[in-house]
């Protein structure tokens, strides 16, 4: 009998130990470095959060969801139509963050899957209406500029439920095989006409290179021609016919067929 009094005081005091350690592990609650902590108490949010570090809670009646306020990637992958009517398929990476104090708001009033209900729907309606100010090609040319577009954009949307976007990527863009092909033909037509514009300019060069050595080419025989005509006086041109007379005067022929010597 003893021996049963003694089991049962045992087992009642394991019972009571594992109780108490029930409620003593149920009362803490540690948050991670980087998170906050919202307090649920019975069913309801409380407008709190708490911070990183160790906290005493309720046991049973109150439970701590905790929120990753670290920045994080986001990669969504979407579709919008260009200013020219074309598809532009745009693969995304955006790093955004929840506010610290504003944990309970978002939890509360959106829940934990606030990526699909808020940040998404927020990323195609913006990047819609700032890729149908541009052409297709002209979203290659401005990433830079949409970039910085869809992250004015969000911000706009999302910062009163607590949502910080503190960049967007653009990692991709695709567009449709016919846009492509098209792309590729215009390429190849630009090249041609470059080249024919240069063969163009290569041919007017040269054309007026030797235009202009002509033209030198005769200035200077005309230049030479009057230097000459200038230095040649009547006595100068007597001197050359003399040099050149071989010594016989011309002969001329009679009437009579007589052949006269102008010398005799």
């Amino acid at each position: 009998m003893k021996r049963f009094d003694f089991t049962k005081k045992i087992t009642v005091a394991v019972v009571i130990v594992v109780v108490a350690l029930i409620v003593l592990l149920g009362s803490a609650v540690v948050v991670k470095p980087g998170h906050t902590g919202v307090v649920v108490t019975m069913g309801k949010v409380e407008d709190k959060v708490l911070q990183e570090g160790f906290h005493l809670k309720v046991p049973f009646a109150q439970k701590v969801i905790t929120i990753d306020n670290r920045i994080v990637k986001l990669e969504v992958e979407t579709e919008a139509f260009s200013k020219d009517l074309q598809t532009v398929e745009t693969s995304l990476a955006i790093n955004y963050r929840i506010d610290k104090n504003q944990s309970y708001f978002i939890y509360k009033n959106v829940g934990s899957d606030y990526e699909n209900i808020l940040v998404i729907p927020a990323v195609n309606e913006v990047l819609k209406a700032i890729t149908s100010n541009y052409t297709a090609e002209e979203t290659v040319v401005n990433r830079s500029l949409i970039s910085e577009g869809l992250v004015k954009g969000l911000n706009e949307k999302l910062n009163s439920y607590g949502l910080y976007v503190a960049d967007v990527n653009i990692i991709n863009y695709e567009f449709s095989e016919a846009y492509i092909n098209a792309i590729e033909e215009k390429q190849v037509a630009q090249q041609k006409l470059l080249t024919a514009e240069t063969e163009k300019q290569t041919a007017i060069t040269k054309a007026e290179a030797e235009a202009e050595t002509l033209k030198i080419k005769a200035n200077a025989e005309a230049e030479a021609n009057e230097i000459l005509a200038k230095s040649l006086s009547s006595n100068v041109i007597e001197y050359k016919k003399i040099e050149k007379w071989n010594g016989e005067l011309p002969q001329v022929t009679g009437g009579s067929g007589t052949i006269i010597d102008l010398g005799q």
